[in-house]
């Protein structure tokens, strides 16, 4: 009877043992539920457009809100793209400039989804978004881009994203300059499953 009841026991545990290792421990909890995902909604907005769509997300999506601010704020002289000689214009020109970032998140590792939103500036990011990206160990998160713009749209950013997200999977992204909360909030939600 007793070598019975061992043999049980001993049964038990190594079912639950190879159950417990056939699970993907990641994505579900004790309970045997799945996890909800982290999100980080990072964005730059240098005149307030961008982060309309930010608060969007933010909501969408239960995220913790994180603004990019430059250790040199951005004048309306400097964003003048009128001037070639404007501080945007020149920045944009160099694709090495990497202009200064205030500020630092202090756990990104906590974070499995990071929506990155900016506005389009010549047809790509502004490249103190790659300074930001640049910045983290991003191996294994899902970076996802979206921006608003005035014209250009989100796909002439995609390479500088993935270039400077180093070990993330850049989603393709999406322009969100006159999209409503309705589906900015269907769009945010599909890219956290």
């Amino acid at each position: 009877m007793k070598r019975r009841c061992r043999f049980c026991i001993s049964f038990a545990l190594v079912f639950a043992l190879a159950l417990g290792l056939l699970l993907p421990a990641s994505n579900v909890n004790a309970a045997g539920k799945e996890k909800s995902k982290k999100v980080l909604v990072v964005y730059f907005s240098a005149t307030g457009t961008t982060k309309s769509a930010a608060k969007k997300i933010e909501k969408a999506t239960d995220g913790k809100l994180y603004q990019i601010k430059a250790a040199k704020r951005y004048t309306d002289a400097d964003l003048d793209y009128s001037n070639d000689d404007c501080r945007a214009n020149r920045e944009q020109k160099n694709e090495s400039s990497r202009p200064k970032v205030k500020g630092k998140i202090k756990n990104i590792r906590k974070y499995d989804v990071i929506f990155i939103g900016y506005p389009i500036w010549w047809g790509k990011e502004p490249m103190i978004i790659r300074t930001f990206l640049e910045s983290y160990n991003l191996k294994g998160k899902k970076i996802v881009p979206f921006c608003t713009s005035g014209g250009s749209g989100i796909s002439g950013s995609r390479k500088g994203i993935q270039a400077a997200a180093k070990g993330a999977t850049v989603t393709k992204g999406k322009d969100l300059t006159d999209a409503s909360s309705k589906s900015v909030a269907k769009w945010a939600k599909k890219q956290i499953k």
